[in-house]
This record gives C-alpha cells, structure tokens and sequence, in this order.
C-alpha cells in the first residue's frame, strides 16, 4: 500500500483495507451463484403475458381485416391490426411501419446487408463497393458491435451523454468522411447508460449535412416503452425530424415485444418512410411470402385486451422492474457514495445500469466478482472489440434475478469495486 507519511492517516487506510477484504471473503466463503450479466426479464414478468398462450381458438382464424392466419395471403408488412397496435410504439403511421417475426436483431442484420449488396433508396452503388464506416455511441450494445464486425463495417465510436449521442462529434464526421454511411444506436433508455435521445438532438441528426447522401440512421428503439415511472423523457422522433429536413429515407427505426411479452416467441418491427417500406418490402419479399401471422393475431389479441392496452403491460413490468433498480441505487450510494471510487446513472427507463470505476480496474473488479460467485458482462463488452480503452464501463443487469439476490449481487459488486481500487 503506499504511504503518505502520515501515521494515523495511513493506519486509517490499513483498517480499512482489512474490513473490505474481510466483507470480500465473507462474501466468497458463501458460494453464492449470481447472474447479473444480461438484460433478460424475470419469470414473474414473463408470468404477465401466460394468458396469451391460450387466447386463440378456431373462432379466431380470421383477423377483422379479413386475413386468414393460417393460409399464405396477408401481406409481408404484416396483418392490419399490428400495424395498427404497433405503430405508435414507434412513434409513426401504420403505413409506416412493418411488423414481422421474434427479433428486431434479424431485421437490423437483413437490412445492413441488403444496403451491402444493393444499396439504400439514395445510394448510388451497393455500400460493398467502398469502405463502409458505421457510427456507434460508446459506451453501448455489444451485439451491434458484433453484428458491424461480421459485417466488415467499420466503427467509429461517439460518445453518450444526458441528452443522447455526442452530435457536434457526429456533424464533423458526417461532414468531412464520404464512408460514413451510417449510424447504429439505441435512442430510447440507451443500453447501458439509460440516457435518451432528445428532440433537439433528434432534429439535428435529421437535418444535418452529410457528405454521403445515403447515410442512414439505423435507431434500435428496443425500450421505447419500458419506463419505470409515471414521468417518462419525451419519446423523440427522429423519422419526423429528418422528414420534416428533406430526408425522409434517412431514418429506420427498430423495435419488438421482446420485453413486453416473451423474449424468444415475440414479434419485431421497423419503421420508415413511405419510400423506405416500400424497399424493404420488396427486399422481404423474396425471402417469405408472409411473416408469422398467427403469433402477431396473438399479441394484438392480448395487448389489445389487457387493461390500458401496451402501456397498462409496461406498468405492470415497472412495479416489477422499479424495485430492483431502486435496490442498485441503495446499495451503491450507500456502499461507494461520496467515496470517489465510482459513478453510475440512474436510468428512469431501459434495462440496464452504467457504472464507471474512477480508476482503471473494472476487468479487476468482474474477475474478484466472478471469484465471489457474481456474474457481470465482461468488462469491455460495451466498446467495440471487446476493448474499453480506460477498463472503466461496467453494464449491470439487475431485472432477471429476484430482488433479494440483487441486493445480495450489489452488494458483492460495490465491496469489489472498492477491493479493486485499493
């Protein structure tokens, strides 16, 4: 330990020392088994939506719209009642909007490839032609950075701040570097800061000048519903933005049911512009004749009925959620508050926590986590590559576990990160 020359000073640090590692191994002799590495609901959220399994009989093989579920015909954009349903998830028209199968990830991956192979409405040549460069926000979602690298797209990394991405550091890259082609991040509650977009900044995404004049947003709008208060931010709209600029084809939002009903047996959709919907559409189109009508008949039957519709579900997610996200704040600002030892945010929405350790030690603090039976996403995990320059950015993930072994994970975390900067 390094000594300042002041006895009582550092015999103070001595027993302090003593009693972290002493709560540390207390807290290893448990054999504790805790996860809080990703973003998945719990069993009682899931428990939410149990009476969608049985909510379709043989009275229902026919939606209003006169679509049969179980034939081929009905439209690859999806039956009229989820476009309907889902629209203002994302804040557009139902004309806007396409409703399709589980994962939003799929639909993301199918589109940056068709833009590989043929180009977006203004491209002028497929984006394989050239170098394509791809704007992320830091720290952010390890499985867009994954989903760009399989992809050859390179990164170009921005940061994250309170009212959403760095947009001055934005305007000079699209300004000055024709391979930027676009942009990938998460808008709403960002994963894993929790911060969200605002409509200044959503304004100036949609009207700013770039020297590709197919640069395209791709807003994984994922949590755009999932507040865990009454008092949400503004939701921002960034196809209406850069609509409203001249650039209708600029923006293509993101979204699914994936936390609102089940992980793995949901729906997603994309948005657009009219000219937008209609190239996907005909991209889709050669893929599937039609999505998976019965499993989108399902969710509008379920989220149509349950009391106050898709925001009476989030509520009812929130009281579940709220607790476990209150219990990370408790037992940080109790265990590292006012210490300089760490700062974290305090999200009103989303998924997860973003915690930075003042010194560099954050794979020090997963490690001595991990060796005391808790699970974290790898220290790096939110920077492409795997690589946090500063070892700083740790992503919690307090929704899957009960809210007693959040606590308990918490508080192993917090005695961690002070085992670590020690």
């Amino acid at each position: 330990m390094f000594r300042t020359g002041n006895f009582l000073y550092d015999r103070a640090c001595e027993i302090a020392m003593s009693t972290t590692r002493e709560r540390y191994d207390a807290w290893r002799a448990l054999g504790l088994k805790l996860d809080l590495t990703r973003g998945q609901p719990g069993d009682d959220n899931f428990d939410i939506s149990n009476s969608m399994l049985t909510i379709l009989d043989d009275k229902s093989l026919v939606t209003p719209s006169g679509v049969a579920l179980r034939n081929y015909p009905g439209g690859i954009a999806g039956i009229r009642e989820a476009r309907e349903l889902f629209a203002p998830v994302l804040g557009v028209q139902p004309d806007e909007i396409i409703v399709g199968n589980n994962a939003s990830l799929a639909l993301e991956g199918n589109v940056l490839m068709w833009a590989l192979l043929r180009g977006v409405p203004n491209s002028a040549a497929p984006w394989c032609k050239g170098d394509v460069k791809f704007i992320v926000t830091v720290p952010g979602y390890d499985r867009h950075f994954l989903m760009l690298e399989r992809l050859g797209i390179s990164m170009v990394t921005v940061g994250m701040n309170a009212n959403g991405p760095d947009i001055a550091a934005i305007e000079k890259l699209v300004a000055s570097d024709p391979s930027v082609k676009g942009m990938l991040y998460v808008p709403t509650y960002s994963n894993p800061t929790g911060d969200t977009t605002s409509q200044a900044v959503a304004d100036r995404l949609g009207a700013m000048k770039t020297v590709a004049p197919d640069f395209t947003i791709f807003a994984d709008d994922a949590y755009a519903v999932h507040h865990l208060d009454d008092s949400p931010p503004a939701h921002p709209d960034l196809l209406g933005a850069a609509k409203k600029a001249g650039n209708p084809t600029r923006v293509i939002l993101f979204g699914s049911t994936s936390k609102i009903t089940f992980a793995g047996a949901g729906v997603s959709f994309l948005a657009g512009s009219k000219q937008t919907i209609a190239w996907i559409s005909e991209l889709m189109g050669t893929q599937m004749i039609t999505p998976n009508k019965v499993e989108q008949y399902r969710h509008v039957l379920f989220l149509s009925r349950y009391p106050g519709g898709i925001a009476g579900v989030m509520k009812a997610h929130a009281k579940l959620l709220a607790p476990k996200f209150a219990a990370v704040e408790e037992v940080l600002s109790k265990e590292l508050g006012g210490k300089g030892l760490a700062r974290w945010t305090k999200p009103k929405g989303g998924y997860f926590v973003s915690l930075d350790t003042e010194k560099s030690v954050a794979s020090k603090v997963v490690h001595l986590a991990k060796d005391a039976g808790v699970a974290l996403t790898p220290a790096g995990a939110t920077y492409p590559f795997g690589q946090d320059p500063n070892d700083r950015n740790i992503r919690i993930s307090p929704t899957r576990p009960p809210l007693d072994q959040v606590r308990k994970a918490m508080e192993v975390v917090a005695v961690c990160v002070q085992l670590a900067s020690e």
